[in-house]
């Protein structure tokens, strides 16, 4: 009844009897035309009806919920769709017959029925379309569940009358197809009030997979299992708005790296005890094992996909024979029935072995991740400093994700010896001994990659060292951005990685041409393979047939696909082999010693600290220990001062305490809990609360009690959000006493036994150093046990134990009283500092001698500090527009799609984009050629005798179809290799001097790991990938219409059948891609924090293990990776759904295909052809879904571009040089500086720093600044450097605008000690003279002057000896005195001084105060210092409070207004630095 022709076969049956005449031709013809017109009649009345009482009510009511659900309308409506269109094809195919056998009146009553047929039910889609599909009905009209049940009755029951004479039917598989179809519109029309009330349960039920963990294996049916739609939800949701990782369902235990990681280490553990190490072969053992289901599941899935794909080209020779000769149907159903069967198994194991087999690739790089982040927080301090942050970076960025990634390829090289076993048996079968030939080529094939594989193997990990470099460099070039622009480094620091770069470029082009080799040898393997084989056949005699040649062709065209994956699967080999080479490596290296300390139970000994006889050293091979013979003991509730000159072993000491130092003999035991200050304050990015509370519950009493200790209430009330205010990375929005005092707050709050002080109190003011002083050591610590070092010697009275350091010992041990008087060490540091007081009081009693002469200045203070207050009160308008931001935000990441300019930009990088027609010519040619050489292979071996031809002239020809092929490719593969070479490199370079270029607002906003990411992961990509996706994706498209085109030719309605499947294939892709788009870059959103926390976990180790945190800090990695791989799964997830889907589509395009072919009558079309439309239409679902996945994968992958675009549009600083305002190479000659009403912020949304300042400092003097912590000082500085450009003011140097001349300009003239003393990677040469400036001579004179030229001396290599990544093989004070060295070098007219001896011991700071007085005696110096007698001798003093001048004058006649705050700060400095008493009695 669905299609009326079965009529005209069921009409033969019965014209025999005449006497049956209910069921004459004629009769039935008019009884299916009638129930056609009856049913239209009655559902064109019910929807007028329901029109008008539509328009009655006043038009449709608002639908509140749509049924579409409960009443399987998409599935009804496709339905429908599918009996149009198979209506539709018998009429055509009833022309056809009509056409080739002449007009009958059984053809023309069939067509009639067709047409009718297909009219009435196309109104029944529109039906269901504009009624049903907005319907609030739970049931369908009773006139439509009516008709589909006459309508499956009557077809069913022709189907078995047209079955018993198959034999004169040739048209029973679309009868069958159509019965089939309506009974499924009977039961979708009978279940509807059956499921209406559990369908939406069921969906809510997937829905709210979304708030739950995925786990597909459990909790859904089979069914959702087997056809992905498990992750459909998920699907629905991208479409109708842009994902955010909330949106990502949870992983479940199975698929989390907790579980995956658990079992890695327990395998490695194993390992490790059989081989005494970690080998290679040990790590990638234990990462099968942690897989080794998923292996085997997907092993199986492998070979059912393989042996089902070959199923194809073992029937083929049986379907041409069966199309060349006697028609038997029966024999046609069954073949058709094996290829549509065995093409169904190929399509769901392809998918659910892709699926098993990323996911197990995302565990292992999960487990792996989480191993190299544990190894990396317990590497000892001797491996660290072989390794720095950046390689260990790499490791987690690339190689692990390469090792993930080789899990899509694990199984290729073991399936392409059962591929070619497969092909050899097939060969064999049709071509006898010939196959022996098409074995040997194979080899030859093979033998010839192996060279290339070798090398590859070579440039990859030449590759991988020099990024291991780039990226080492990189990241420490990142995280002191900041001072290079302060030198104007940042362009000498960029041409080195611009040097590295070049280097490691030469062996990406090696790399990438080998590839490029490589998949030139692998794509013209098959017609290799073909020519080798057919050309034996004629040597031989061996005869061709077309069913034998379309078998062979069929065969070679597997090889072809699995020679596709080869090159990259060979590639992959090698970087896997080097990638685990480099793991196993770093994870031998030597691991922190658990007993260097022994910890004891608290309350289990009165000895809180005790070491005895201890001798410890940074480097166990170096013959000078570090600390010799140690011997000191505390009790617990004393306080213990460590003092000494600089590099004398105090911050050795308590990291020996810590167990941080290789114990070379003695012990060291501990009785109880351990909290750590270090020296340099380690900040995570977060918030200031998470910093404080550091993994403990709140208590809010204790919390408060922490704060007011700690003096941070004020600033708290000062900041945008309180102790919600999220810190930048290494605490960039914070001051160096906010940092060092929420440092401090950090270890308070800990509630510890031990407190280890690392010079606490030289980053705060001489105030705020007091309050806490007296707050936190004398008052919140009162019972414990504290250990304090440092170099303000007016905190030494109160210490119950002083123990004083020189050259690794203890000198001196004692209370103050006791050692004041003996020993010439302590007396040395004591003297200085009295000296320093000395100095001080003579000046301030010089200064208010001559003061006291002129007393009517002291009302000009008072007016002028009056005056400056009242001018910066509009300062008080802090943000703009009232809003408040964080400083650190979420990472930016485009939504939507990716916009096509994005791709036009990237093609046209390289020569303009004249190779993309290059290529695109060299890949079409390609494919017409092969088509052509198979068409003739396939047209002259027909067993016809006008089509035959000579087997010289045969194989002659067909070679030089593959001589073409073979040219075609490798142009191509040439061309695309140069064009991607050269796009990434310029991408590359104009990022990174994009990044290098950027304000320093950029990097205070965004954490080095988001710039990492892009530099690492997305450079990669662009390196490697994405040149050969995109080709991929163009190939496929063209062999995808070249397939269309020769289908076309055997078969012309699949051409008609293409377009409808073609539209539903793209609907699917747009249904599909937002999703897909927004989990990939959601993929690379969620890798940042990952790094982010790797990078600060590095810097921050001895801190983490100080507090025992390691545990916690292991769980927050496991969760960021988790928090990676949801996305990564899911893009994995969506990507088989979609794939699947596609398949099922390509599925029933061929099968439409086979069924014409089989149908149609005989003689019609020439076998050869119709042969070579099934040998190709074989892997129609195969390319058409290759289409749609590359066309994502393109989209997806082209996310890496798009987040370099990204920062390759950064913007930038005002520029370095302008050439038509050049200051003259003396400039500044006078120093004098000039600052008018300076208003300053960090970032637009940030509140004002500096509030209206205006004062001049004069030049050739010398000026302090002073004020508490926060109040503006180093941000003064920073604006001078234009790091910061003000928003309102200005700032002149000698007469010129700073903001009118290049930044370089400026800052080269400029000279500076920053608040933190950095060192970089390499010598000390090359420290001291970034910019290879200076002589030798030049050199070691200014670290004489500087008094560390005899500690150079004394290191082998002396100028070049080795400086470790942040100097952390020199000590603080040494830093300090290096960065002193590079000003004294340099000798600039105006110098500037941030807190430049905070790290230093009083001598030390005599010292550098008086090389300065030296050295810069006509020069301006402008110092920040806490230490008041580093100010006091200044010519001028400002005192900056809240972002404004609360007082700038001279020294004296601030001195003489004794409610000034300069006089307070003095008088509470001297008061506490004169005191033999405590600071508690002296207030």
């Amino acid at each position: 009844m669905g299609i009326a022709v079965k009529f005209s076969p069921l009409s033969s049956i019965l014209t025999d009897d005449a006497t049956n005449i209910p069921l004459t031709p004629r009769l039935l013809h008019g009884y299916s035309r009638s129930l056609y017109l009856g049913f239209f009649i009655l559902l064109f009345i019910t929807w007028f009806g329901r029109k008008f009482r539509n328009n009655s009510n006043g038009g449709p009511k608002q639908i509140l919920r749509s049924n579409n659900r409960s009443l399987f309308y998409k599935q009804t409506l496709f339905c429908c769709v599918v009996l149009v269109l198979l209506n539709l094809f018998v009429l055509l195919f009833n022309l056809f017959y009509w056409y080739k056998n002449g007009r009958t009146n059984e053809s023309i009553i069939t067509s009639q029925d067709t047409l009718l047929g297909a009219f009435v039910w196309s109104f029944v889609s529109l039906y269901l379309h504009t009624h049903v599909s907005n319907s609030t009905e739970s049931l369908y009209p009773i006139v439509l569940k009516v008709w589909w049940l006459s309508f499956s009755l009557i077809s069913c029951f022709c189907l078995v009358l047209d079955y018993l004479n198959y034999q004169q039917n040739q048209y029973l598989i679309f009868e069958a197809l159509s019965t089939f179809v309506s009974l499924c519109l009977c039961y979708v029309g009978f279940s509807d009030n059956i499921v209406n009330g559990t369908i939406n349960h069921l969906y809510q039920e997937s829905e709210s997979l979304l708030n739950e963990t995925i786990t597909p294996s459990t909790n859904i049916s089979i069914f959702s299992l087997l056809t992905f739609s498990w992750i459909h939800p998920l699907i629905a949701t991208g479409y109708k708005k842009p994902l955010d990782l909330e949106d990502v369902p949870e992983l479940d235990s199975v698929n989390s790296a907790r579980g995956a990681f658990s079992v890695l280490r327990s395998k490695l553990e194993s390992g490790k005890r059989e081989n005494s190490q970690i080998t290679t072969f040990v790590l990638a053992k234990a990462v099968i094992l942690t897989i080794w289901r998923d292996i085997l599941i997907t092993a199986l899935l492998s070979l059912v996909y393989t042996l089902a794909s070959y199923v194809g080209p073992f029937l083929i020779d049986a379907y041409v024979e069966y199309v060349n000769g006697k028609r038997d149907i029966k024999k046609g159903f069954l073949l058709v029935s094996a290829f549509i069967v065995a093409k169904i198994v190929e399509c769901l194991a392809q998918r659910h072995q892709d699926f098993k087999l990323q996911q197990a690739g995302i565990k292992a790089r999960s487990a792996l991740v989480a191993t190299i982040y544990l190894k990396g927080l317990t590497l000892s301090s001797q491996s660290k400093q072989g390794e720095s942050s950046g390689e260990i970076i790499n490791l987690m960025a690339v190689d692990a994700e390469r090792i993930g990634e080789f899990s899509r390829y694990m199984h290729n090289p073991w399936l392409v010896i059962l591929e070619v076993g497969l092909a050899l048996a097939i060969l064999y079968k049709n071509l006898g001994l010939s196959s022996l030939a098409a074995f040997v080529a194979t080899i030859i094939v093979v033998s010839t990659n192996i060279p290339l594989g070798r090398f590859q193997k070579k440039f990859q990990e030449k590759l991988m060292m020099y990024k291991d470099k780039r990226m080492k460099t990189t990241f420490e070039i990142l995280k002191n951005m900041r001072i290079l622009k302060l030198h104007g480094w940042e362009m000498k620091f960029l041409s080195r990685i611009h040097d590295i770069r070049r280097e490691e470029a030469q062996w990406l082009y090696k790399n990438v041409f080998t590839m490029a080799m490589t998949t030139f040898s692998f794509w013209v393997a098959p017609t290799f393979v073909a020519i080798s084989t057919f050309g034996t056949c004629i040597l031989a005699g061996i005869p061709l047939d077309s069913g034998k040649v379309l078998s062979a062709l069929a065969t070679f065209k597997i090889l072809q696909e699995s020679a596709l994956d080869l090159p990259q699967t060979v590639s992959m080999i090698a970087q896997t082999k080097v990638s685990l080479d480099r793991i196993a490596s770093f994870l031998r290296l030597q691991d922190l010693d658990s007993n260097l300390v022994e910890n004891l139970p608290k309350g289990s000994s009165d000895t809180a600290v005790e070491i005895i006889n201890g001798n410890f050293s940074w480097d166990v091979t170096s013959a000078n220990p570090t600390l010799i013979d140690i011997n000191f003991r505390a009790v617990h509730g004393i306080r213990v001062a460590v003092c000494g000159t600089v590099g004398a072993g105090k911050s050795s000491l308590l990291s020996c305490i810590l167990g941080e130092v290789p114990k070379l003999s003695g012990h060291v035991k501990l009785c109880g809990s351990r909290a750590y200050v270090g020296q340099t304050p380690w900040i995570q990015s977060g918030k200031i609360e998470e910093n404080i509370l550091f993994g403990k519950e709140m208590e809010r009493e204790r919390y408060d009690k922490v704060l007011e200790a700690c003096a941070l209430k004020e600033d708290l009330g000062v900041l945008s959000f309180g102790d919600q205010t999220v810190i930048g990375e290494r605490g960039i929005n914070l001051s160096g006493g906010q940092k060092q005092r929420i440092q401090i707050a950090r270890a308070l709050y800990q509630d510890a036994d031990i407190y280890l002080f690392d010079d606490p109190f030289s980053a705060v003011d001489a105030h705020t150093g007091s309050h806490i002083f007296k707050k936190c050591m004398l008052d919140f610590l009162k019972s414990k046990t504290v250990i304090y070092v440092t170099h303000q010697v007016e905190f030494l009275p109160d210490a119950d134990l002083i123990l004083v350091l020189k050259d690794g010992r203890i000198t001196q041990a004692g209370k103050y009283d006791d050692i004041v008087n003996t020993g010439s060490n302590f007396i040395e540091l004591v003297g200085a500092h009295k000296e320093a007081l000395l100095e001080m009081g003579k000046k301030l009693a010089s200064d208010i001698k001559d003061a006291n002469d002129n007393k009517r200045n002291q009302g000009n203070v008072k007016n002028h500090i009056q005056e400056v207050n009242v001018n910066s009160q509009k300062g008080k308008e802090v943000y703009p527009n009232g809003k408040k931001r964080q400083l650190v935000e979420e990472e930016e990441r485009g939504k939507g799609k990716v916009d096509l300019s994005s791709y036009l930009k990237y093609l046209t990088i390289a020569y303009g984009g004249a190779l993309v027609p290059l290529v695109l010519l060299a890949q079409i040619t390609f494919e017409v050629l092969q088509i052509s050489g198979n068409y003739w292979m396939a047209s002259a071996s027909s067993k016809s005798i006008e089509a035959h031809v000579e087997g010289s002239k045969l194989i002659i020809v067909y070679v030089g179809f593959g001589i073409g092929c073979a040219f075609c490719v490798l142009t191509r593969a040439m061309l695309v290799m140069k064009a991607g070479y050269e796009t990434a490199n310029k991408l590359f370079y104009k990022m990174h001097f994009c990044i290098f270029r950027a304000p320093m607002s950029f990097f205070d906003s965004n954490p080095s790991g988001r710039i990492l990411n892009r530099a690492s992961t997305d450079q990669s990509a662009v390196d490697v990938k994405l040149a050969d996706t995109m080709i991929l994706f163009a190939a496929v498209v063209i062999q995808l219409f070249g397939i269309i085109i020769v289908m076309s030719l055997g078969a012309w309605p699949v051409f008609l059948f293409f377009i409808p499947m073609i539209g539903i294939c793209i609907r699917l892709q747009r249904y599909y891609i937002p999703s897909a788009r927004e989990l990939a870059r959601l993929v690379g959103v969620s890798k940042a924090p990952v790094i982010q926390h790797f990078s600060e976990t590095i810097s921050g180790s001895t801190t983490i293990r100080s507090f025992d945190q390691n545990g916690r800090f292991e769980n927050t990695c496991l969760n960021l990776v988790d928090n990676y791989s949801r996305p990564n799964l899911h893009v994995v997830g969506a990507l088989d759904w979609l794939g699947l889907r596609l398949d099922m589509l390509s599925s029933l395009m061929f099968s439409f295909t086979l069924i014409f072919l089989v149908s149609i009558p005989e003689g019609t079309i020439n076998p050869s052809t119709a042969g070579l439309a099934v040998t190709y239409g074989l892997y129609l679902n195969k390319l058409q879904g290759w289409a749609i996945q590359k066309l994502c994968n393109v989209e997806i992958r082209f996310i890496s571009v798009e987040r370099i675009f990204q920062y390759c549009c950064i913007p930038s600083e005002p520029p370095l040089e302008i050439e038509s305002n050049r200051p003259h190479s003396f400039w500044p000659s006078h120093g004098k500086v000039d600052i008018i009403n300076l208003q300053v912020r960090y970032a637009p949304h940030m509140p004002l720093v500096l509030r209206g300042i205006t004062c001049s400092f004069h030049g050739g003097r010398k000026t302090g600044i002073v004020g508490r912590t926060g109040s503006g000082k180093s941000t003064l500085i920073q604006t001078v450097f234009r790091i910061v450009e003000p928003i309102c003011g200005e700032i002149v140097i000698d007469g010129i605008n700073i903001s009118s001349i290049g930044l370089h300009d400026l800052r080269s003239r400029l000279s500076i000690i920053p608040q933190d003393p950095t060192m970089f990677n390499g010598t000390v040469r090359s420290n001291m003279d970034p910019l290879e400036e200076y002589t030798d001579d030049q050199i070691w004179e200014a670290l004489d002057k500087c008094q560390i030229g005899d500690e150079v001396r004394k290191k082998e290599g002396q100028l070049d000896s080795t400086v470790t990544e942040n100097g952390e093989n020199w000590s603080m004070g040494q830093r300090q005195l290096v960065c002193l060295g590079r000003v004294l070098l340099k000798k600039s007219k105006i110098l500037f001084l941030d807190e430049a001896t905070a790290s230093v011991d009083t001598a030390t700071d005599n010292m550098i105060q008086k090389t300065l007085k030296q050295h810069f005696s006509d020069s301006t110096v402008i110092t920040i210092a806490h230490r008041i007698t580093s100010v006091v001798n200044s010519d001028m003093v400002l005192v900056l409070h809240d972002g404004l001048i609360e007082e700038y004058d001279s020294p004296t006649k601030l001195l003489e207004e004794k409610l000034s705050a300069f006089s307070k700060l003095v008088a509470e400095y001297s008061v506490r630095s004169n005191s033999s008493h405590t600071i508690s009695n002296c207030s």
